[in-house]
């Protein structure tokens, strides 16, 4: 038995599965900027508006009245 039964009988894909797995693996780990399972998301979290900046921008369109503005402010802080 030499290495031609190993190519033969289909042993070769192992190789190549393990190797796939490493590559993904790596890419994971690496090629996102840090590791952060992919399931997470995106930084939703961290590029969200605050409270007070998204109350800002209702008064400003004319949602909320000044006192409105005024009460829901203090309730934020």
């Amino acid at each position: 038995m030499g290495p031609e039964y190993f190519w033969m009988s289909g042993m070769w894909v192992f190789p190549i599965i393990g190797i796939t797995v490493m590559l993904i693996v790596v890419y994971l780990v690496f090629g996102r900027g840090s590791f952060r399972p992919p399931w997470h998301g995106s930084d939703q979290f961290h590029n969200s508006q605050s409270a007070l900046d998204i109350l800002k921008e209702r008064y400003a369109k004319g949602e909320v009245t000044k006192e409105e503005f005024e009460q829901m402010k203090r309730d934020i802080m």
